[in-house]
């Protein structure tokens, strides 16, 4: 239960985050996308970044689902991704940990950025944990 709370809490902190950009703040949005000479490599609107907060939380509430809460919503959640979905999470966080080996993650090629640094340093690790604690979950729950 242990890796589906702590990866619930981070994806609803980081989700919270993706809300307050939404609604207008900057706290941290400067550093929060891959550059290139200082250019954005991304220009995400305010729409989109709410749709990022929105599949932040159904990510971390799947996490609680799959430990037996919400036990009430099983039969609105498709069998297939009840079965695989920790599977999928776990590879997308294994991904981005590794990266697009140029901008993001611990393979990548442009590192002369803050967000670059703050990759390295944060997001990449953070990422890496939230693919080995679905590891662990996943096996937790296949014992169990």
């Amino acid at each position: 239960m242990i890796p589906a709370i702590t990866n619930s809490i981070i994806l609803l902190v980081v989700s919270g985050i993706h809300v307050y950009w939404a609604l207008g703040g900057n706290w941290g949005l400067r550093e929060s996308l891959p550059e290139r000479n200082g250019t954005k490599m991304l220009r995400p609107g305010r729409f989109i970044t709410f749709i990022v907060a929105i599949i932040f939380s159904g990510m971390a509430l799947f996490y609680l689902y799959k430990i037996g809460h919400f036990p009430s919503i099983n039969s609105l959640i498709p069998t297939w991704l009840s079965q695989y979905g920790l599977w999928i999470l776990a590879i997308i966080f294994l991904i981005r940990a590794l990266g697009d080996f140029r901008y993001v993650g611990f393979f990548k090629r442009i590192r002369n950025s803050r967000f670059a640094d703050l990759d390295t340093k944060f997001y990449s690790p953070l990422c890496l944990l939230l693919s080995a604690n679905t590891f662990l979950l996943i096996f937790s729950l296949s014992k169990s």
